[in-house]
């Protein structure tokens, strides 16, 4: 009887505490407006809230006693508040976000093991906001990541292809990933594009330098890590958005919707995507024809946060219906013709001209890729202790076909499929004598398949990576230290592959028994090693005003292409040879930067050089006469060579937003790049023409004015109006030998740009306006990484234009309805 009297006694305190205790309530505002979405918690638990459509917010069940509140959301500095609460009070703080003009405070996780301040991080890394890769309207997340993070550019095929480069190194020396898990697609090729859904992207990050430590092989020239969107809003109320975009100049059309839900601990997300344009034009050319495309997308996201950690699993589907440029022409009027027969049918000069119907039509044409790339992945962090482990499981499949018969159109040229297995874990030990030390192991498990097709560009190969680190960071006073090392082997192997031609005359796969079975790759194993680790700091003079330097080794092993090609890439035009002799690549890349975040002003100053061991580029073949060796059809061979490289230059930011004039921003940007090649045997046979590296962007200089209201005007805020100016000098600093490359002139664009946000009367916002134009004088330029620059059959030309231009004049129109 006693016992239970003190049980009921102690169950009867219980209620009666958490009775007493105390809430907080109150509003989270921004420029004069309700901040939707913001995070509001009290420090040191994971009691917390997030505020509604008006901006109100209230967290419930806080123990009394003097507490610490804090209110953040992306875009804008944090801001925290002190309170004494009584048991069962409730007290009201309201919060007034100001916005944040630099990047000084942003959290990053890229490139390193533990989230990180921009500010403490000695490896130049940036960030692109949703907010920036809405106002940078372009045809691909990889376009709009150019246009914001200095530095990084891109070779293109047409609108819906781009292929990132950093600091002038490109292809699988950039590691390009979403949500943590590197994207495997094929990537070696020049027409293959990243196969991401741009409109569900809600962040990217970029690390700028070699990023093996974390991430092994691939990560030679950085990681672009794009971020999809996390589910928010309000507990157990159905959230989302809707959008449209529109271009003129392709009419590209763009439709897609994102719901997310909330409820208790689980957060759910899905989003689906449709594409379609139809070819662009230009003042040269007119309307380039085979530039046409269709793409789907679809994802979705479920997670679970316990007190234990948090278990997430998310999938994506992405379909995508791609033209290939030809580049055919007639040889007067420079209209594009188009192929109707096939092989030594197929007379190049004596094509038809495409009707005009053909080339302002949604309708995709017999020459296309057909892309599917399929992912199921989990993210999982198991708290134990001060310390925590993560572990990610991934898995891909790549499936690429390019159609290329116009009288047979449902039979594929190329037919590859790709398979590739995930994995990372990693360990946070609980910090130690100020050391915030991680473990980990990571890599691939990769299987590549040739199906029913008529070229065969690569073998089938088997493929795995496994890969073991150490990190750790520290502060001492001032600096801001890390480091660590980390040791990779690849084992790469295939068999005899053997080819053949059928009764029709078409290449396929054979058993080698059979009569006339070609042995195209003879089996190959090989086991790659490499050794990688970086050390920096960060000396913080003042909070804003700041001195970093880096030094890192990466290692890359060769690509798939560059090892093992020996045949048609259908799709590039080009015939590719590997070397099976290829050694990994090593590269050591010292990092100096100045950066200073003031008042009125953000100066950033980053400077780099990198040596690279064994680099590997693609150079074309000529015969004897000095002509370009091509076959019946007109493709080009290129031949894979290796030399040692130096690459050096770097980014320099002035963005000036005066406190006295809080509604303007002056953004300038300046990078250079300058590629040359050590590889003395060819400076010796060749002289200046072999002197620097291919695909090398001139130099860059951006600068954009922006003038955004801070108070609303009727129903209107946000209002914002923008005028860019995108320069970049001529380019002769090429790799000339067999004419690999040619110079490109210099040319300057202009862009500007109007938004706003709309609200209701009930302050809600109904929906968000972008609009646009790019190339605002409709100049006729060709991009130095523009691959389309090259498709030309002709010696000569009547108007003095070779190859295919850069679009011309577009203005497009975004709208985004939140719900």
């Amino acid at each position: 009887m006693k016992k239970s009297f003190t049980l009921f006694s102690f169950l009867l305190i219980s209620i009666s505490l958490l009775a007493q205790n105390s809430s907080i309530k109150g509003r989270v505002m921004a420029n004069g407006e309700p901040l939707a979405y913001a995070s509001v918690g009290v420090m040191g638990t994971r009691l917390g809230a997030t505020s509604n459509d008006k901006g109100y917010y209230e967290i419930k069940n806080i123990p009394p006693g003097s507490i610490e509140v804090g209110a953040s959301s992306i875009g804008y500095q944090s801001q925290k508040a002190s309170a004494n609460l009584t048991p069962g009070s409730t007290i009201t703080i309201n919060f007034i976000l100001k916005e944040i003009t630099s990047k000084l405070e942003e959290i990053v996780v890229t490139g390193v093991t533990r989230a990180t301040e921009v500010k403490k991080s000695p490896i130049p890394i940036a960030t692109i906001s949703k907010k920036e890769i809405n106002i940078n309207v372009n045809s691909n997340i990889i376009d709009a990541i150019v246009k914001g993070v200095p530095g990084v550019s891109a070779t293109t095929t047409g609108p819906n292809i781009s292929k990132p480069f950093i600091r002038g190194l490109g292809y699988n020396r950039v590691l390009n990933m979403y949500d943590g898990i590197r994207q495997e697609g094929q990537q070696w090729g020049d027409e293959h594009g990243t196969e991401v859904d741009q409109y569900g992207i809600d962040r990217a990050e970029v690390v700028k330098g070699p990023a093996s430590l974390t991430y092994g092989s691939d990560a030679l020239a950085g990681v672009i890590n794009m971020i999809p969107a996390i589910p928010k809003g309000v507990d157990g109320k159905l959230k989302g958005d809707l959008l449209t975009d529109f271009h003129s100049n392709n009419g590209l059309i763009g439709t897609s919707l994102g719901i997310s839900y909330n409820k208790s601990d689980w957060k759910f997300y899905l989003r689906g995507t449709q594409k379609r344009a139809h070819n662009y034009q230009n003042p040269v050319d007119g309307w380039v024809y085979g530039s046409a495309y269709r793409e789907y997308n679809l994802s979705g996201t479920a997670r679970v946060d316990k007190t234990w950690g948090f278990s997430q699993i998310s999938t994506t589907l992405y379909d995508n219906l791609q033209e290939i440029p030809d580049g055919s022409r007639d040889s007067l009027s420079r209209k594009f013709t188009k192929p109707i027969r096939e092989g030594n049918e197929d007379e190049i000069k004596n094509r038809p001209i495409v009707p005009d119907n053909e080339l302002k039509t949604y309708a995709i044409g017999n020459l296309h890729q057909a892309i599917q790339h399929y992912r199921v992945y989990t993210h999982n962090q198991f708290i134990i202790g001060q310390g925590n482990i993560n572990a990610t499981f991934g898995f891909q499949q790549s499936r690429r076909r390019e159609f290329l018969f116009p009288t047979l159109p449902d039979k594929a040229a190329l037919f590859l499929v790709l398979n590739t297995f995930n994995y990372d874990v990693h360990y946070n030990l609980p910090t130690w004598n100020g050391l915030e030390t991680t473990l980990g192991v990571n890599g691939m498990y990769q299987t590549n398949q040739n199906k029913d097709a008529t070229n065969f560009p690569i073998p089938d190969y088997d493929l795995f990576d496994v890969g073991t680190f150490v990190f750790t960071k520290r502060t001492l006073g001032k600096f801001d230290v890390s480091g660590g090392i980390r040791y990779d082997t690849r084992h790469l192997t295939w068999n005899d592959f053997y080819t053949g031609t059928n009764a029709t005359g078409f290449g396929q796969k054979v058993n080698a028994q059979e009569p006339g079975a070609y042995l195209q790759f003879p089996e190959f194993t090989h086991q790659y090693h490499g050794i990688s680790g970086s050390l920096g700091a960060t000396y913080n003079l003042s909070d804003q005003i700041l001195l970093k330097a880096n030094l890192a080794r990466g290692y890359r092993s060769p690509n798939i292409n560059e090892v093992g090609s020996n045949g048609l890439d259908p799709g590039a035009h080009i015939r590719y040879q590997g070397n099976r002799e290829f050694k990994p690549e090593f590269n050591f890349q010292k990092d100096i930067s100045f950066l200073a975040y003031l008042k009125n002003l953000d100066i950033s100053v980053e400077l780099f050089d990198n040596r690279i061991s064994n680099y590997i580029f693609q150079a074309r073949l000529s015969d004897d006469q000095g002509q370009p060796i091509v076959d019946d059809q007109g493709n080009l061979t290129y031949k894979y060579q290796q030399s040692k490289a130096q690459l050096y230059g770097g980014e320099f930011t002035l963005n000036l937003h005066p406190e006295s004039v809080p509604w303007l921003n002056f953004n300038n940007s300046l990078a250079y790049v300058n590629g040359i090649n050590k590889n003395s045997k060819l400076r010796e046979t060749y002289g200046d023409a072999a002197k620097y590296l291919p695909f090398i962007l001139p130099l860059h200089y951006r600068s954009e004015i922006r003038g955004t209201l801070r108070k609303s005007v009727g129903a209107y805020t946000g209002i914002y109006a923008r005028l860019e100016l995108d320069a970049y000098g001529r380019q002769n600093k090429i790799y000339a030998v067999d004419n690999t490359e040619t110079p490109t002139s210099g040319y300057v664009l202009f862009n500007t740009g109007v938004g706003t946000n709309v609200k209701q009367k009930s302050g809600r916002v109904f929906c968000q306006l972008f609009f646009q134009v790019n190339n605002l004088f409709d100049k006729a330029y060709q991009s130095h990484l523009n691959r389309l620059k090259y498709f030309e059959y002709f010696q000569a030309s009547p108007n003095n234009h070779r190859g295919i231009y850069n679009m011309g004049r577009n203005f497009s129109a975004k709208v985004i309805i939140p719900f």
